[in-house]
């Protein structure tokens, strides 16, 4: 594995965007072509925004609006550090109306709850409508409540999947800070697909760190419905190296699948076993968020198939969906990810409002997981589109080694952080 450093991270950020300003702008920017063209980015997370500042910077004279219900948008990315006590809450808060300043994206502050084809427009929950020519999606994830027995929205109030930023952060951070000694953290972890599939190892990772330092007596075990795992060659030997004796990963292959989950009492009944926790950390199974079901572009596996040359959905021409809710595989669920997405799909639209052909894009996805809070490791991504099946494949890829330096990689994660926070948020 390559390091990166901050100014290297730039350079493959605005390499990204190389290819489509080089390829496109100048056919894309004729004065007055897309004047009375409008688009409508609904969700304000790295998919949305990024999406909505590309289409500005590409096309200035396009109208775009940016639709979010919430004025503030609390990230998940980065919610482990604050789990831990490594970073403060508030900064996971950024606000959208800030975020789109001073790029002429109308930002309207409603909820959407009808989609039209024919004609384009989406209904607002105030009872107004705003017209398209194109819709982009980025919904994020919602959770199959009915896939656990035992366990669903209800019995999240208690037993918290902190797999959104927010109210479940602050709940897992709490009960962790007031576990008792010796105790016991059990973290459940869905099979793939889920948003971002580091993201449980890394979290167990800084519990972990956390707890060798306050309650040193403690465990973290993570009950697993995977065979095997992203950057585990590097987690395993980061966890026997830096927490020996103190997490246990469990496979199916030794447990059984999950049966069911005794709330009240915090037990997960495997099919060969079950495990008390102290603290139960229920990841659900996902889906695509509720917005992209209503829009009628999901299918049968809960989430939204694309062509991945424009991000158009397969199933209602003029939306395109990005982000964690779209199925792009082998590009995983991450804020990279929909990053590089927006972008990729925010050129095609601007080259099919124009009437020209959408450029062959070139994806990227970088991933940085902390296995204590200076030091980390990382996986990286390079997807191409294969013409013949509408699909994606891996250009190149690699991750860091279990050998690798972890301390440098973790200078270059905050780098990294911060770099993807300024692009999106600053």
């Amino acid at each position: 594995m390559t390091f990166m450093t901050r100014r290297g991270l730039l350079k493959v950020g605005l390499a990204s965007w190389g290819w489509g300003l080089t390829s496109c702008s100048h056919p894309f920017t004729r004065p007055g072509t897309l004047g009375n063209a409008r688009v409508v980015v609904a969700g304000g997370g790295f998919g949305g925004l990024n999406a909505a500042k590309t289409l500005k910077r590409l096309a200035p004279e396009l109208h775009v609006t940016l639709v979010e219900r919430q004025a503030v948008y609390t990230r998940c990315p980065g919610s482990n550090l604050v789990i831990t006590g490594i970073e403060p809450m508030d900064t996971l808060a950024h606000d959208y109306a800030d975020s789109a300043q001073g790029m002429d994206i109308e930002v309207v502050r409603d909820a959407i709850v009808g989609v039209d084809i024919r004609p384009r427009r989406v209904k607002l929950q105030t009872g107004g409508a705003l017209p398209y020519d194109r819709l982009i999606l980025s919904p994020g994830i919602d959770f199959r409540w009915n896939a656990i027995e035992g366990y669903g929205e209800s019995a999240s109030l208690t037993i918290p999947h902190a797999w959104k930023g927010g109210q479940q952060t602050q709940l897992l951070r709490d009960q962790i800070g007031s576990m008792r000694p010796g105790g016991v953290v059990l973290i459940t972890v869905p099979e793939n697909p889920y948003r971002c599939p580091p993201g449980p190892y890394e979290r167990a990772s800084l519990i972990a760190n956390y707890l060798s330092r306050y309650n040193p007596k403690a465990k973290v075990i993570v009950l697993d419905a995977k065979t095997k795992f992203s950057k585990q060659a590097a987690f395993s030997q980061a966890w026997r190296q830096l927490y020996p004796g103190m997490i246990e990963w469990l496979s199916p292959e030794l447990e059984g699948r999950i049966d069911h989950i005794d709330t009240r009492n915090r037990v997960v009944h495997t099919e060969f076993n079950r495990h008390p926790a102290d603290v139960l950390n229920v990841i659900p199974p996902q889906r695509a968020g509720d917005l992209a079901r209503l829009a009628g572009v999901t299918d049968e596996t809960g989430w939204c198939p694309i062509d991945p040359l424009t991000f158009e959905s397969r199933l209602q021409g003029g939306i395109h969906v990005i982000g964690d809710a779209c199925s792009a595989a082998p590009m995983p669920k991450s804020a990279f990810s929909a990053q590089s997405q927006a972008r990729a799909c925010s050129a095609a639209i601007v080259a099919l409002l124009s009437g020209q052909a959408p450029p062959l894009p070139r994806l990227i996805n970088h991933c940085y997981s902390f296995v204590d809070p200076s030091r980390a490791i990382s996986v990286t991504g390079v997807y191409g589109y294969e013409a013949s099946t509408r699909s994606l494949a891996t250009l190149s890829s690699g991750e860091t080694a279990p050998d690798g330096d972890w301390s440098t990689e973790g200078i270059y994660a905050h780098d990294w952080y911060d770099l993807i926070m300024e692009e999106t948020f600053g």
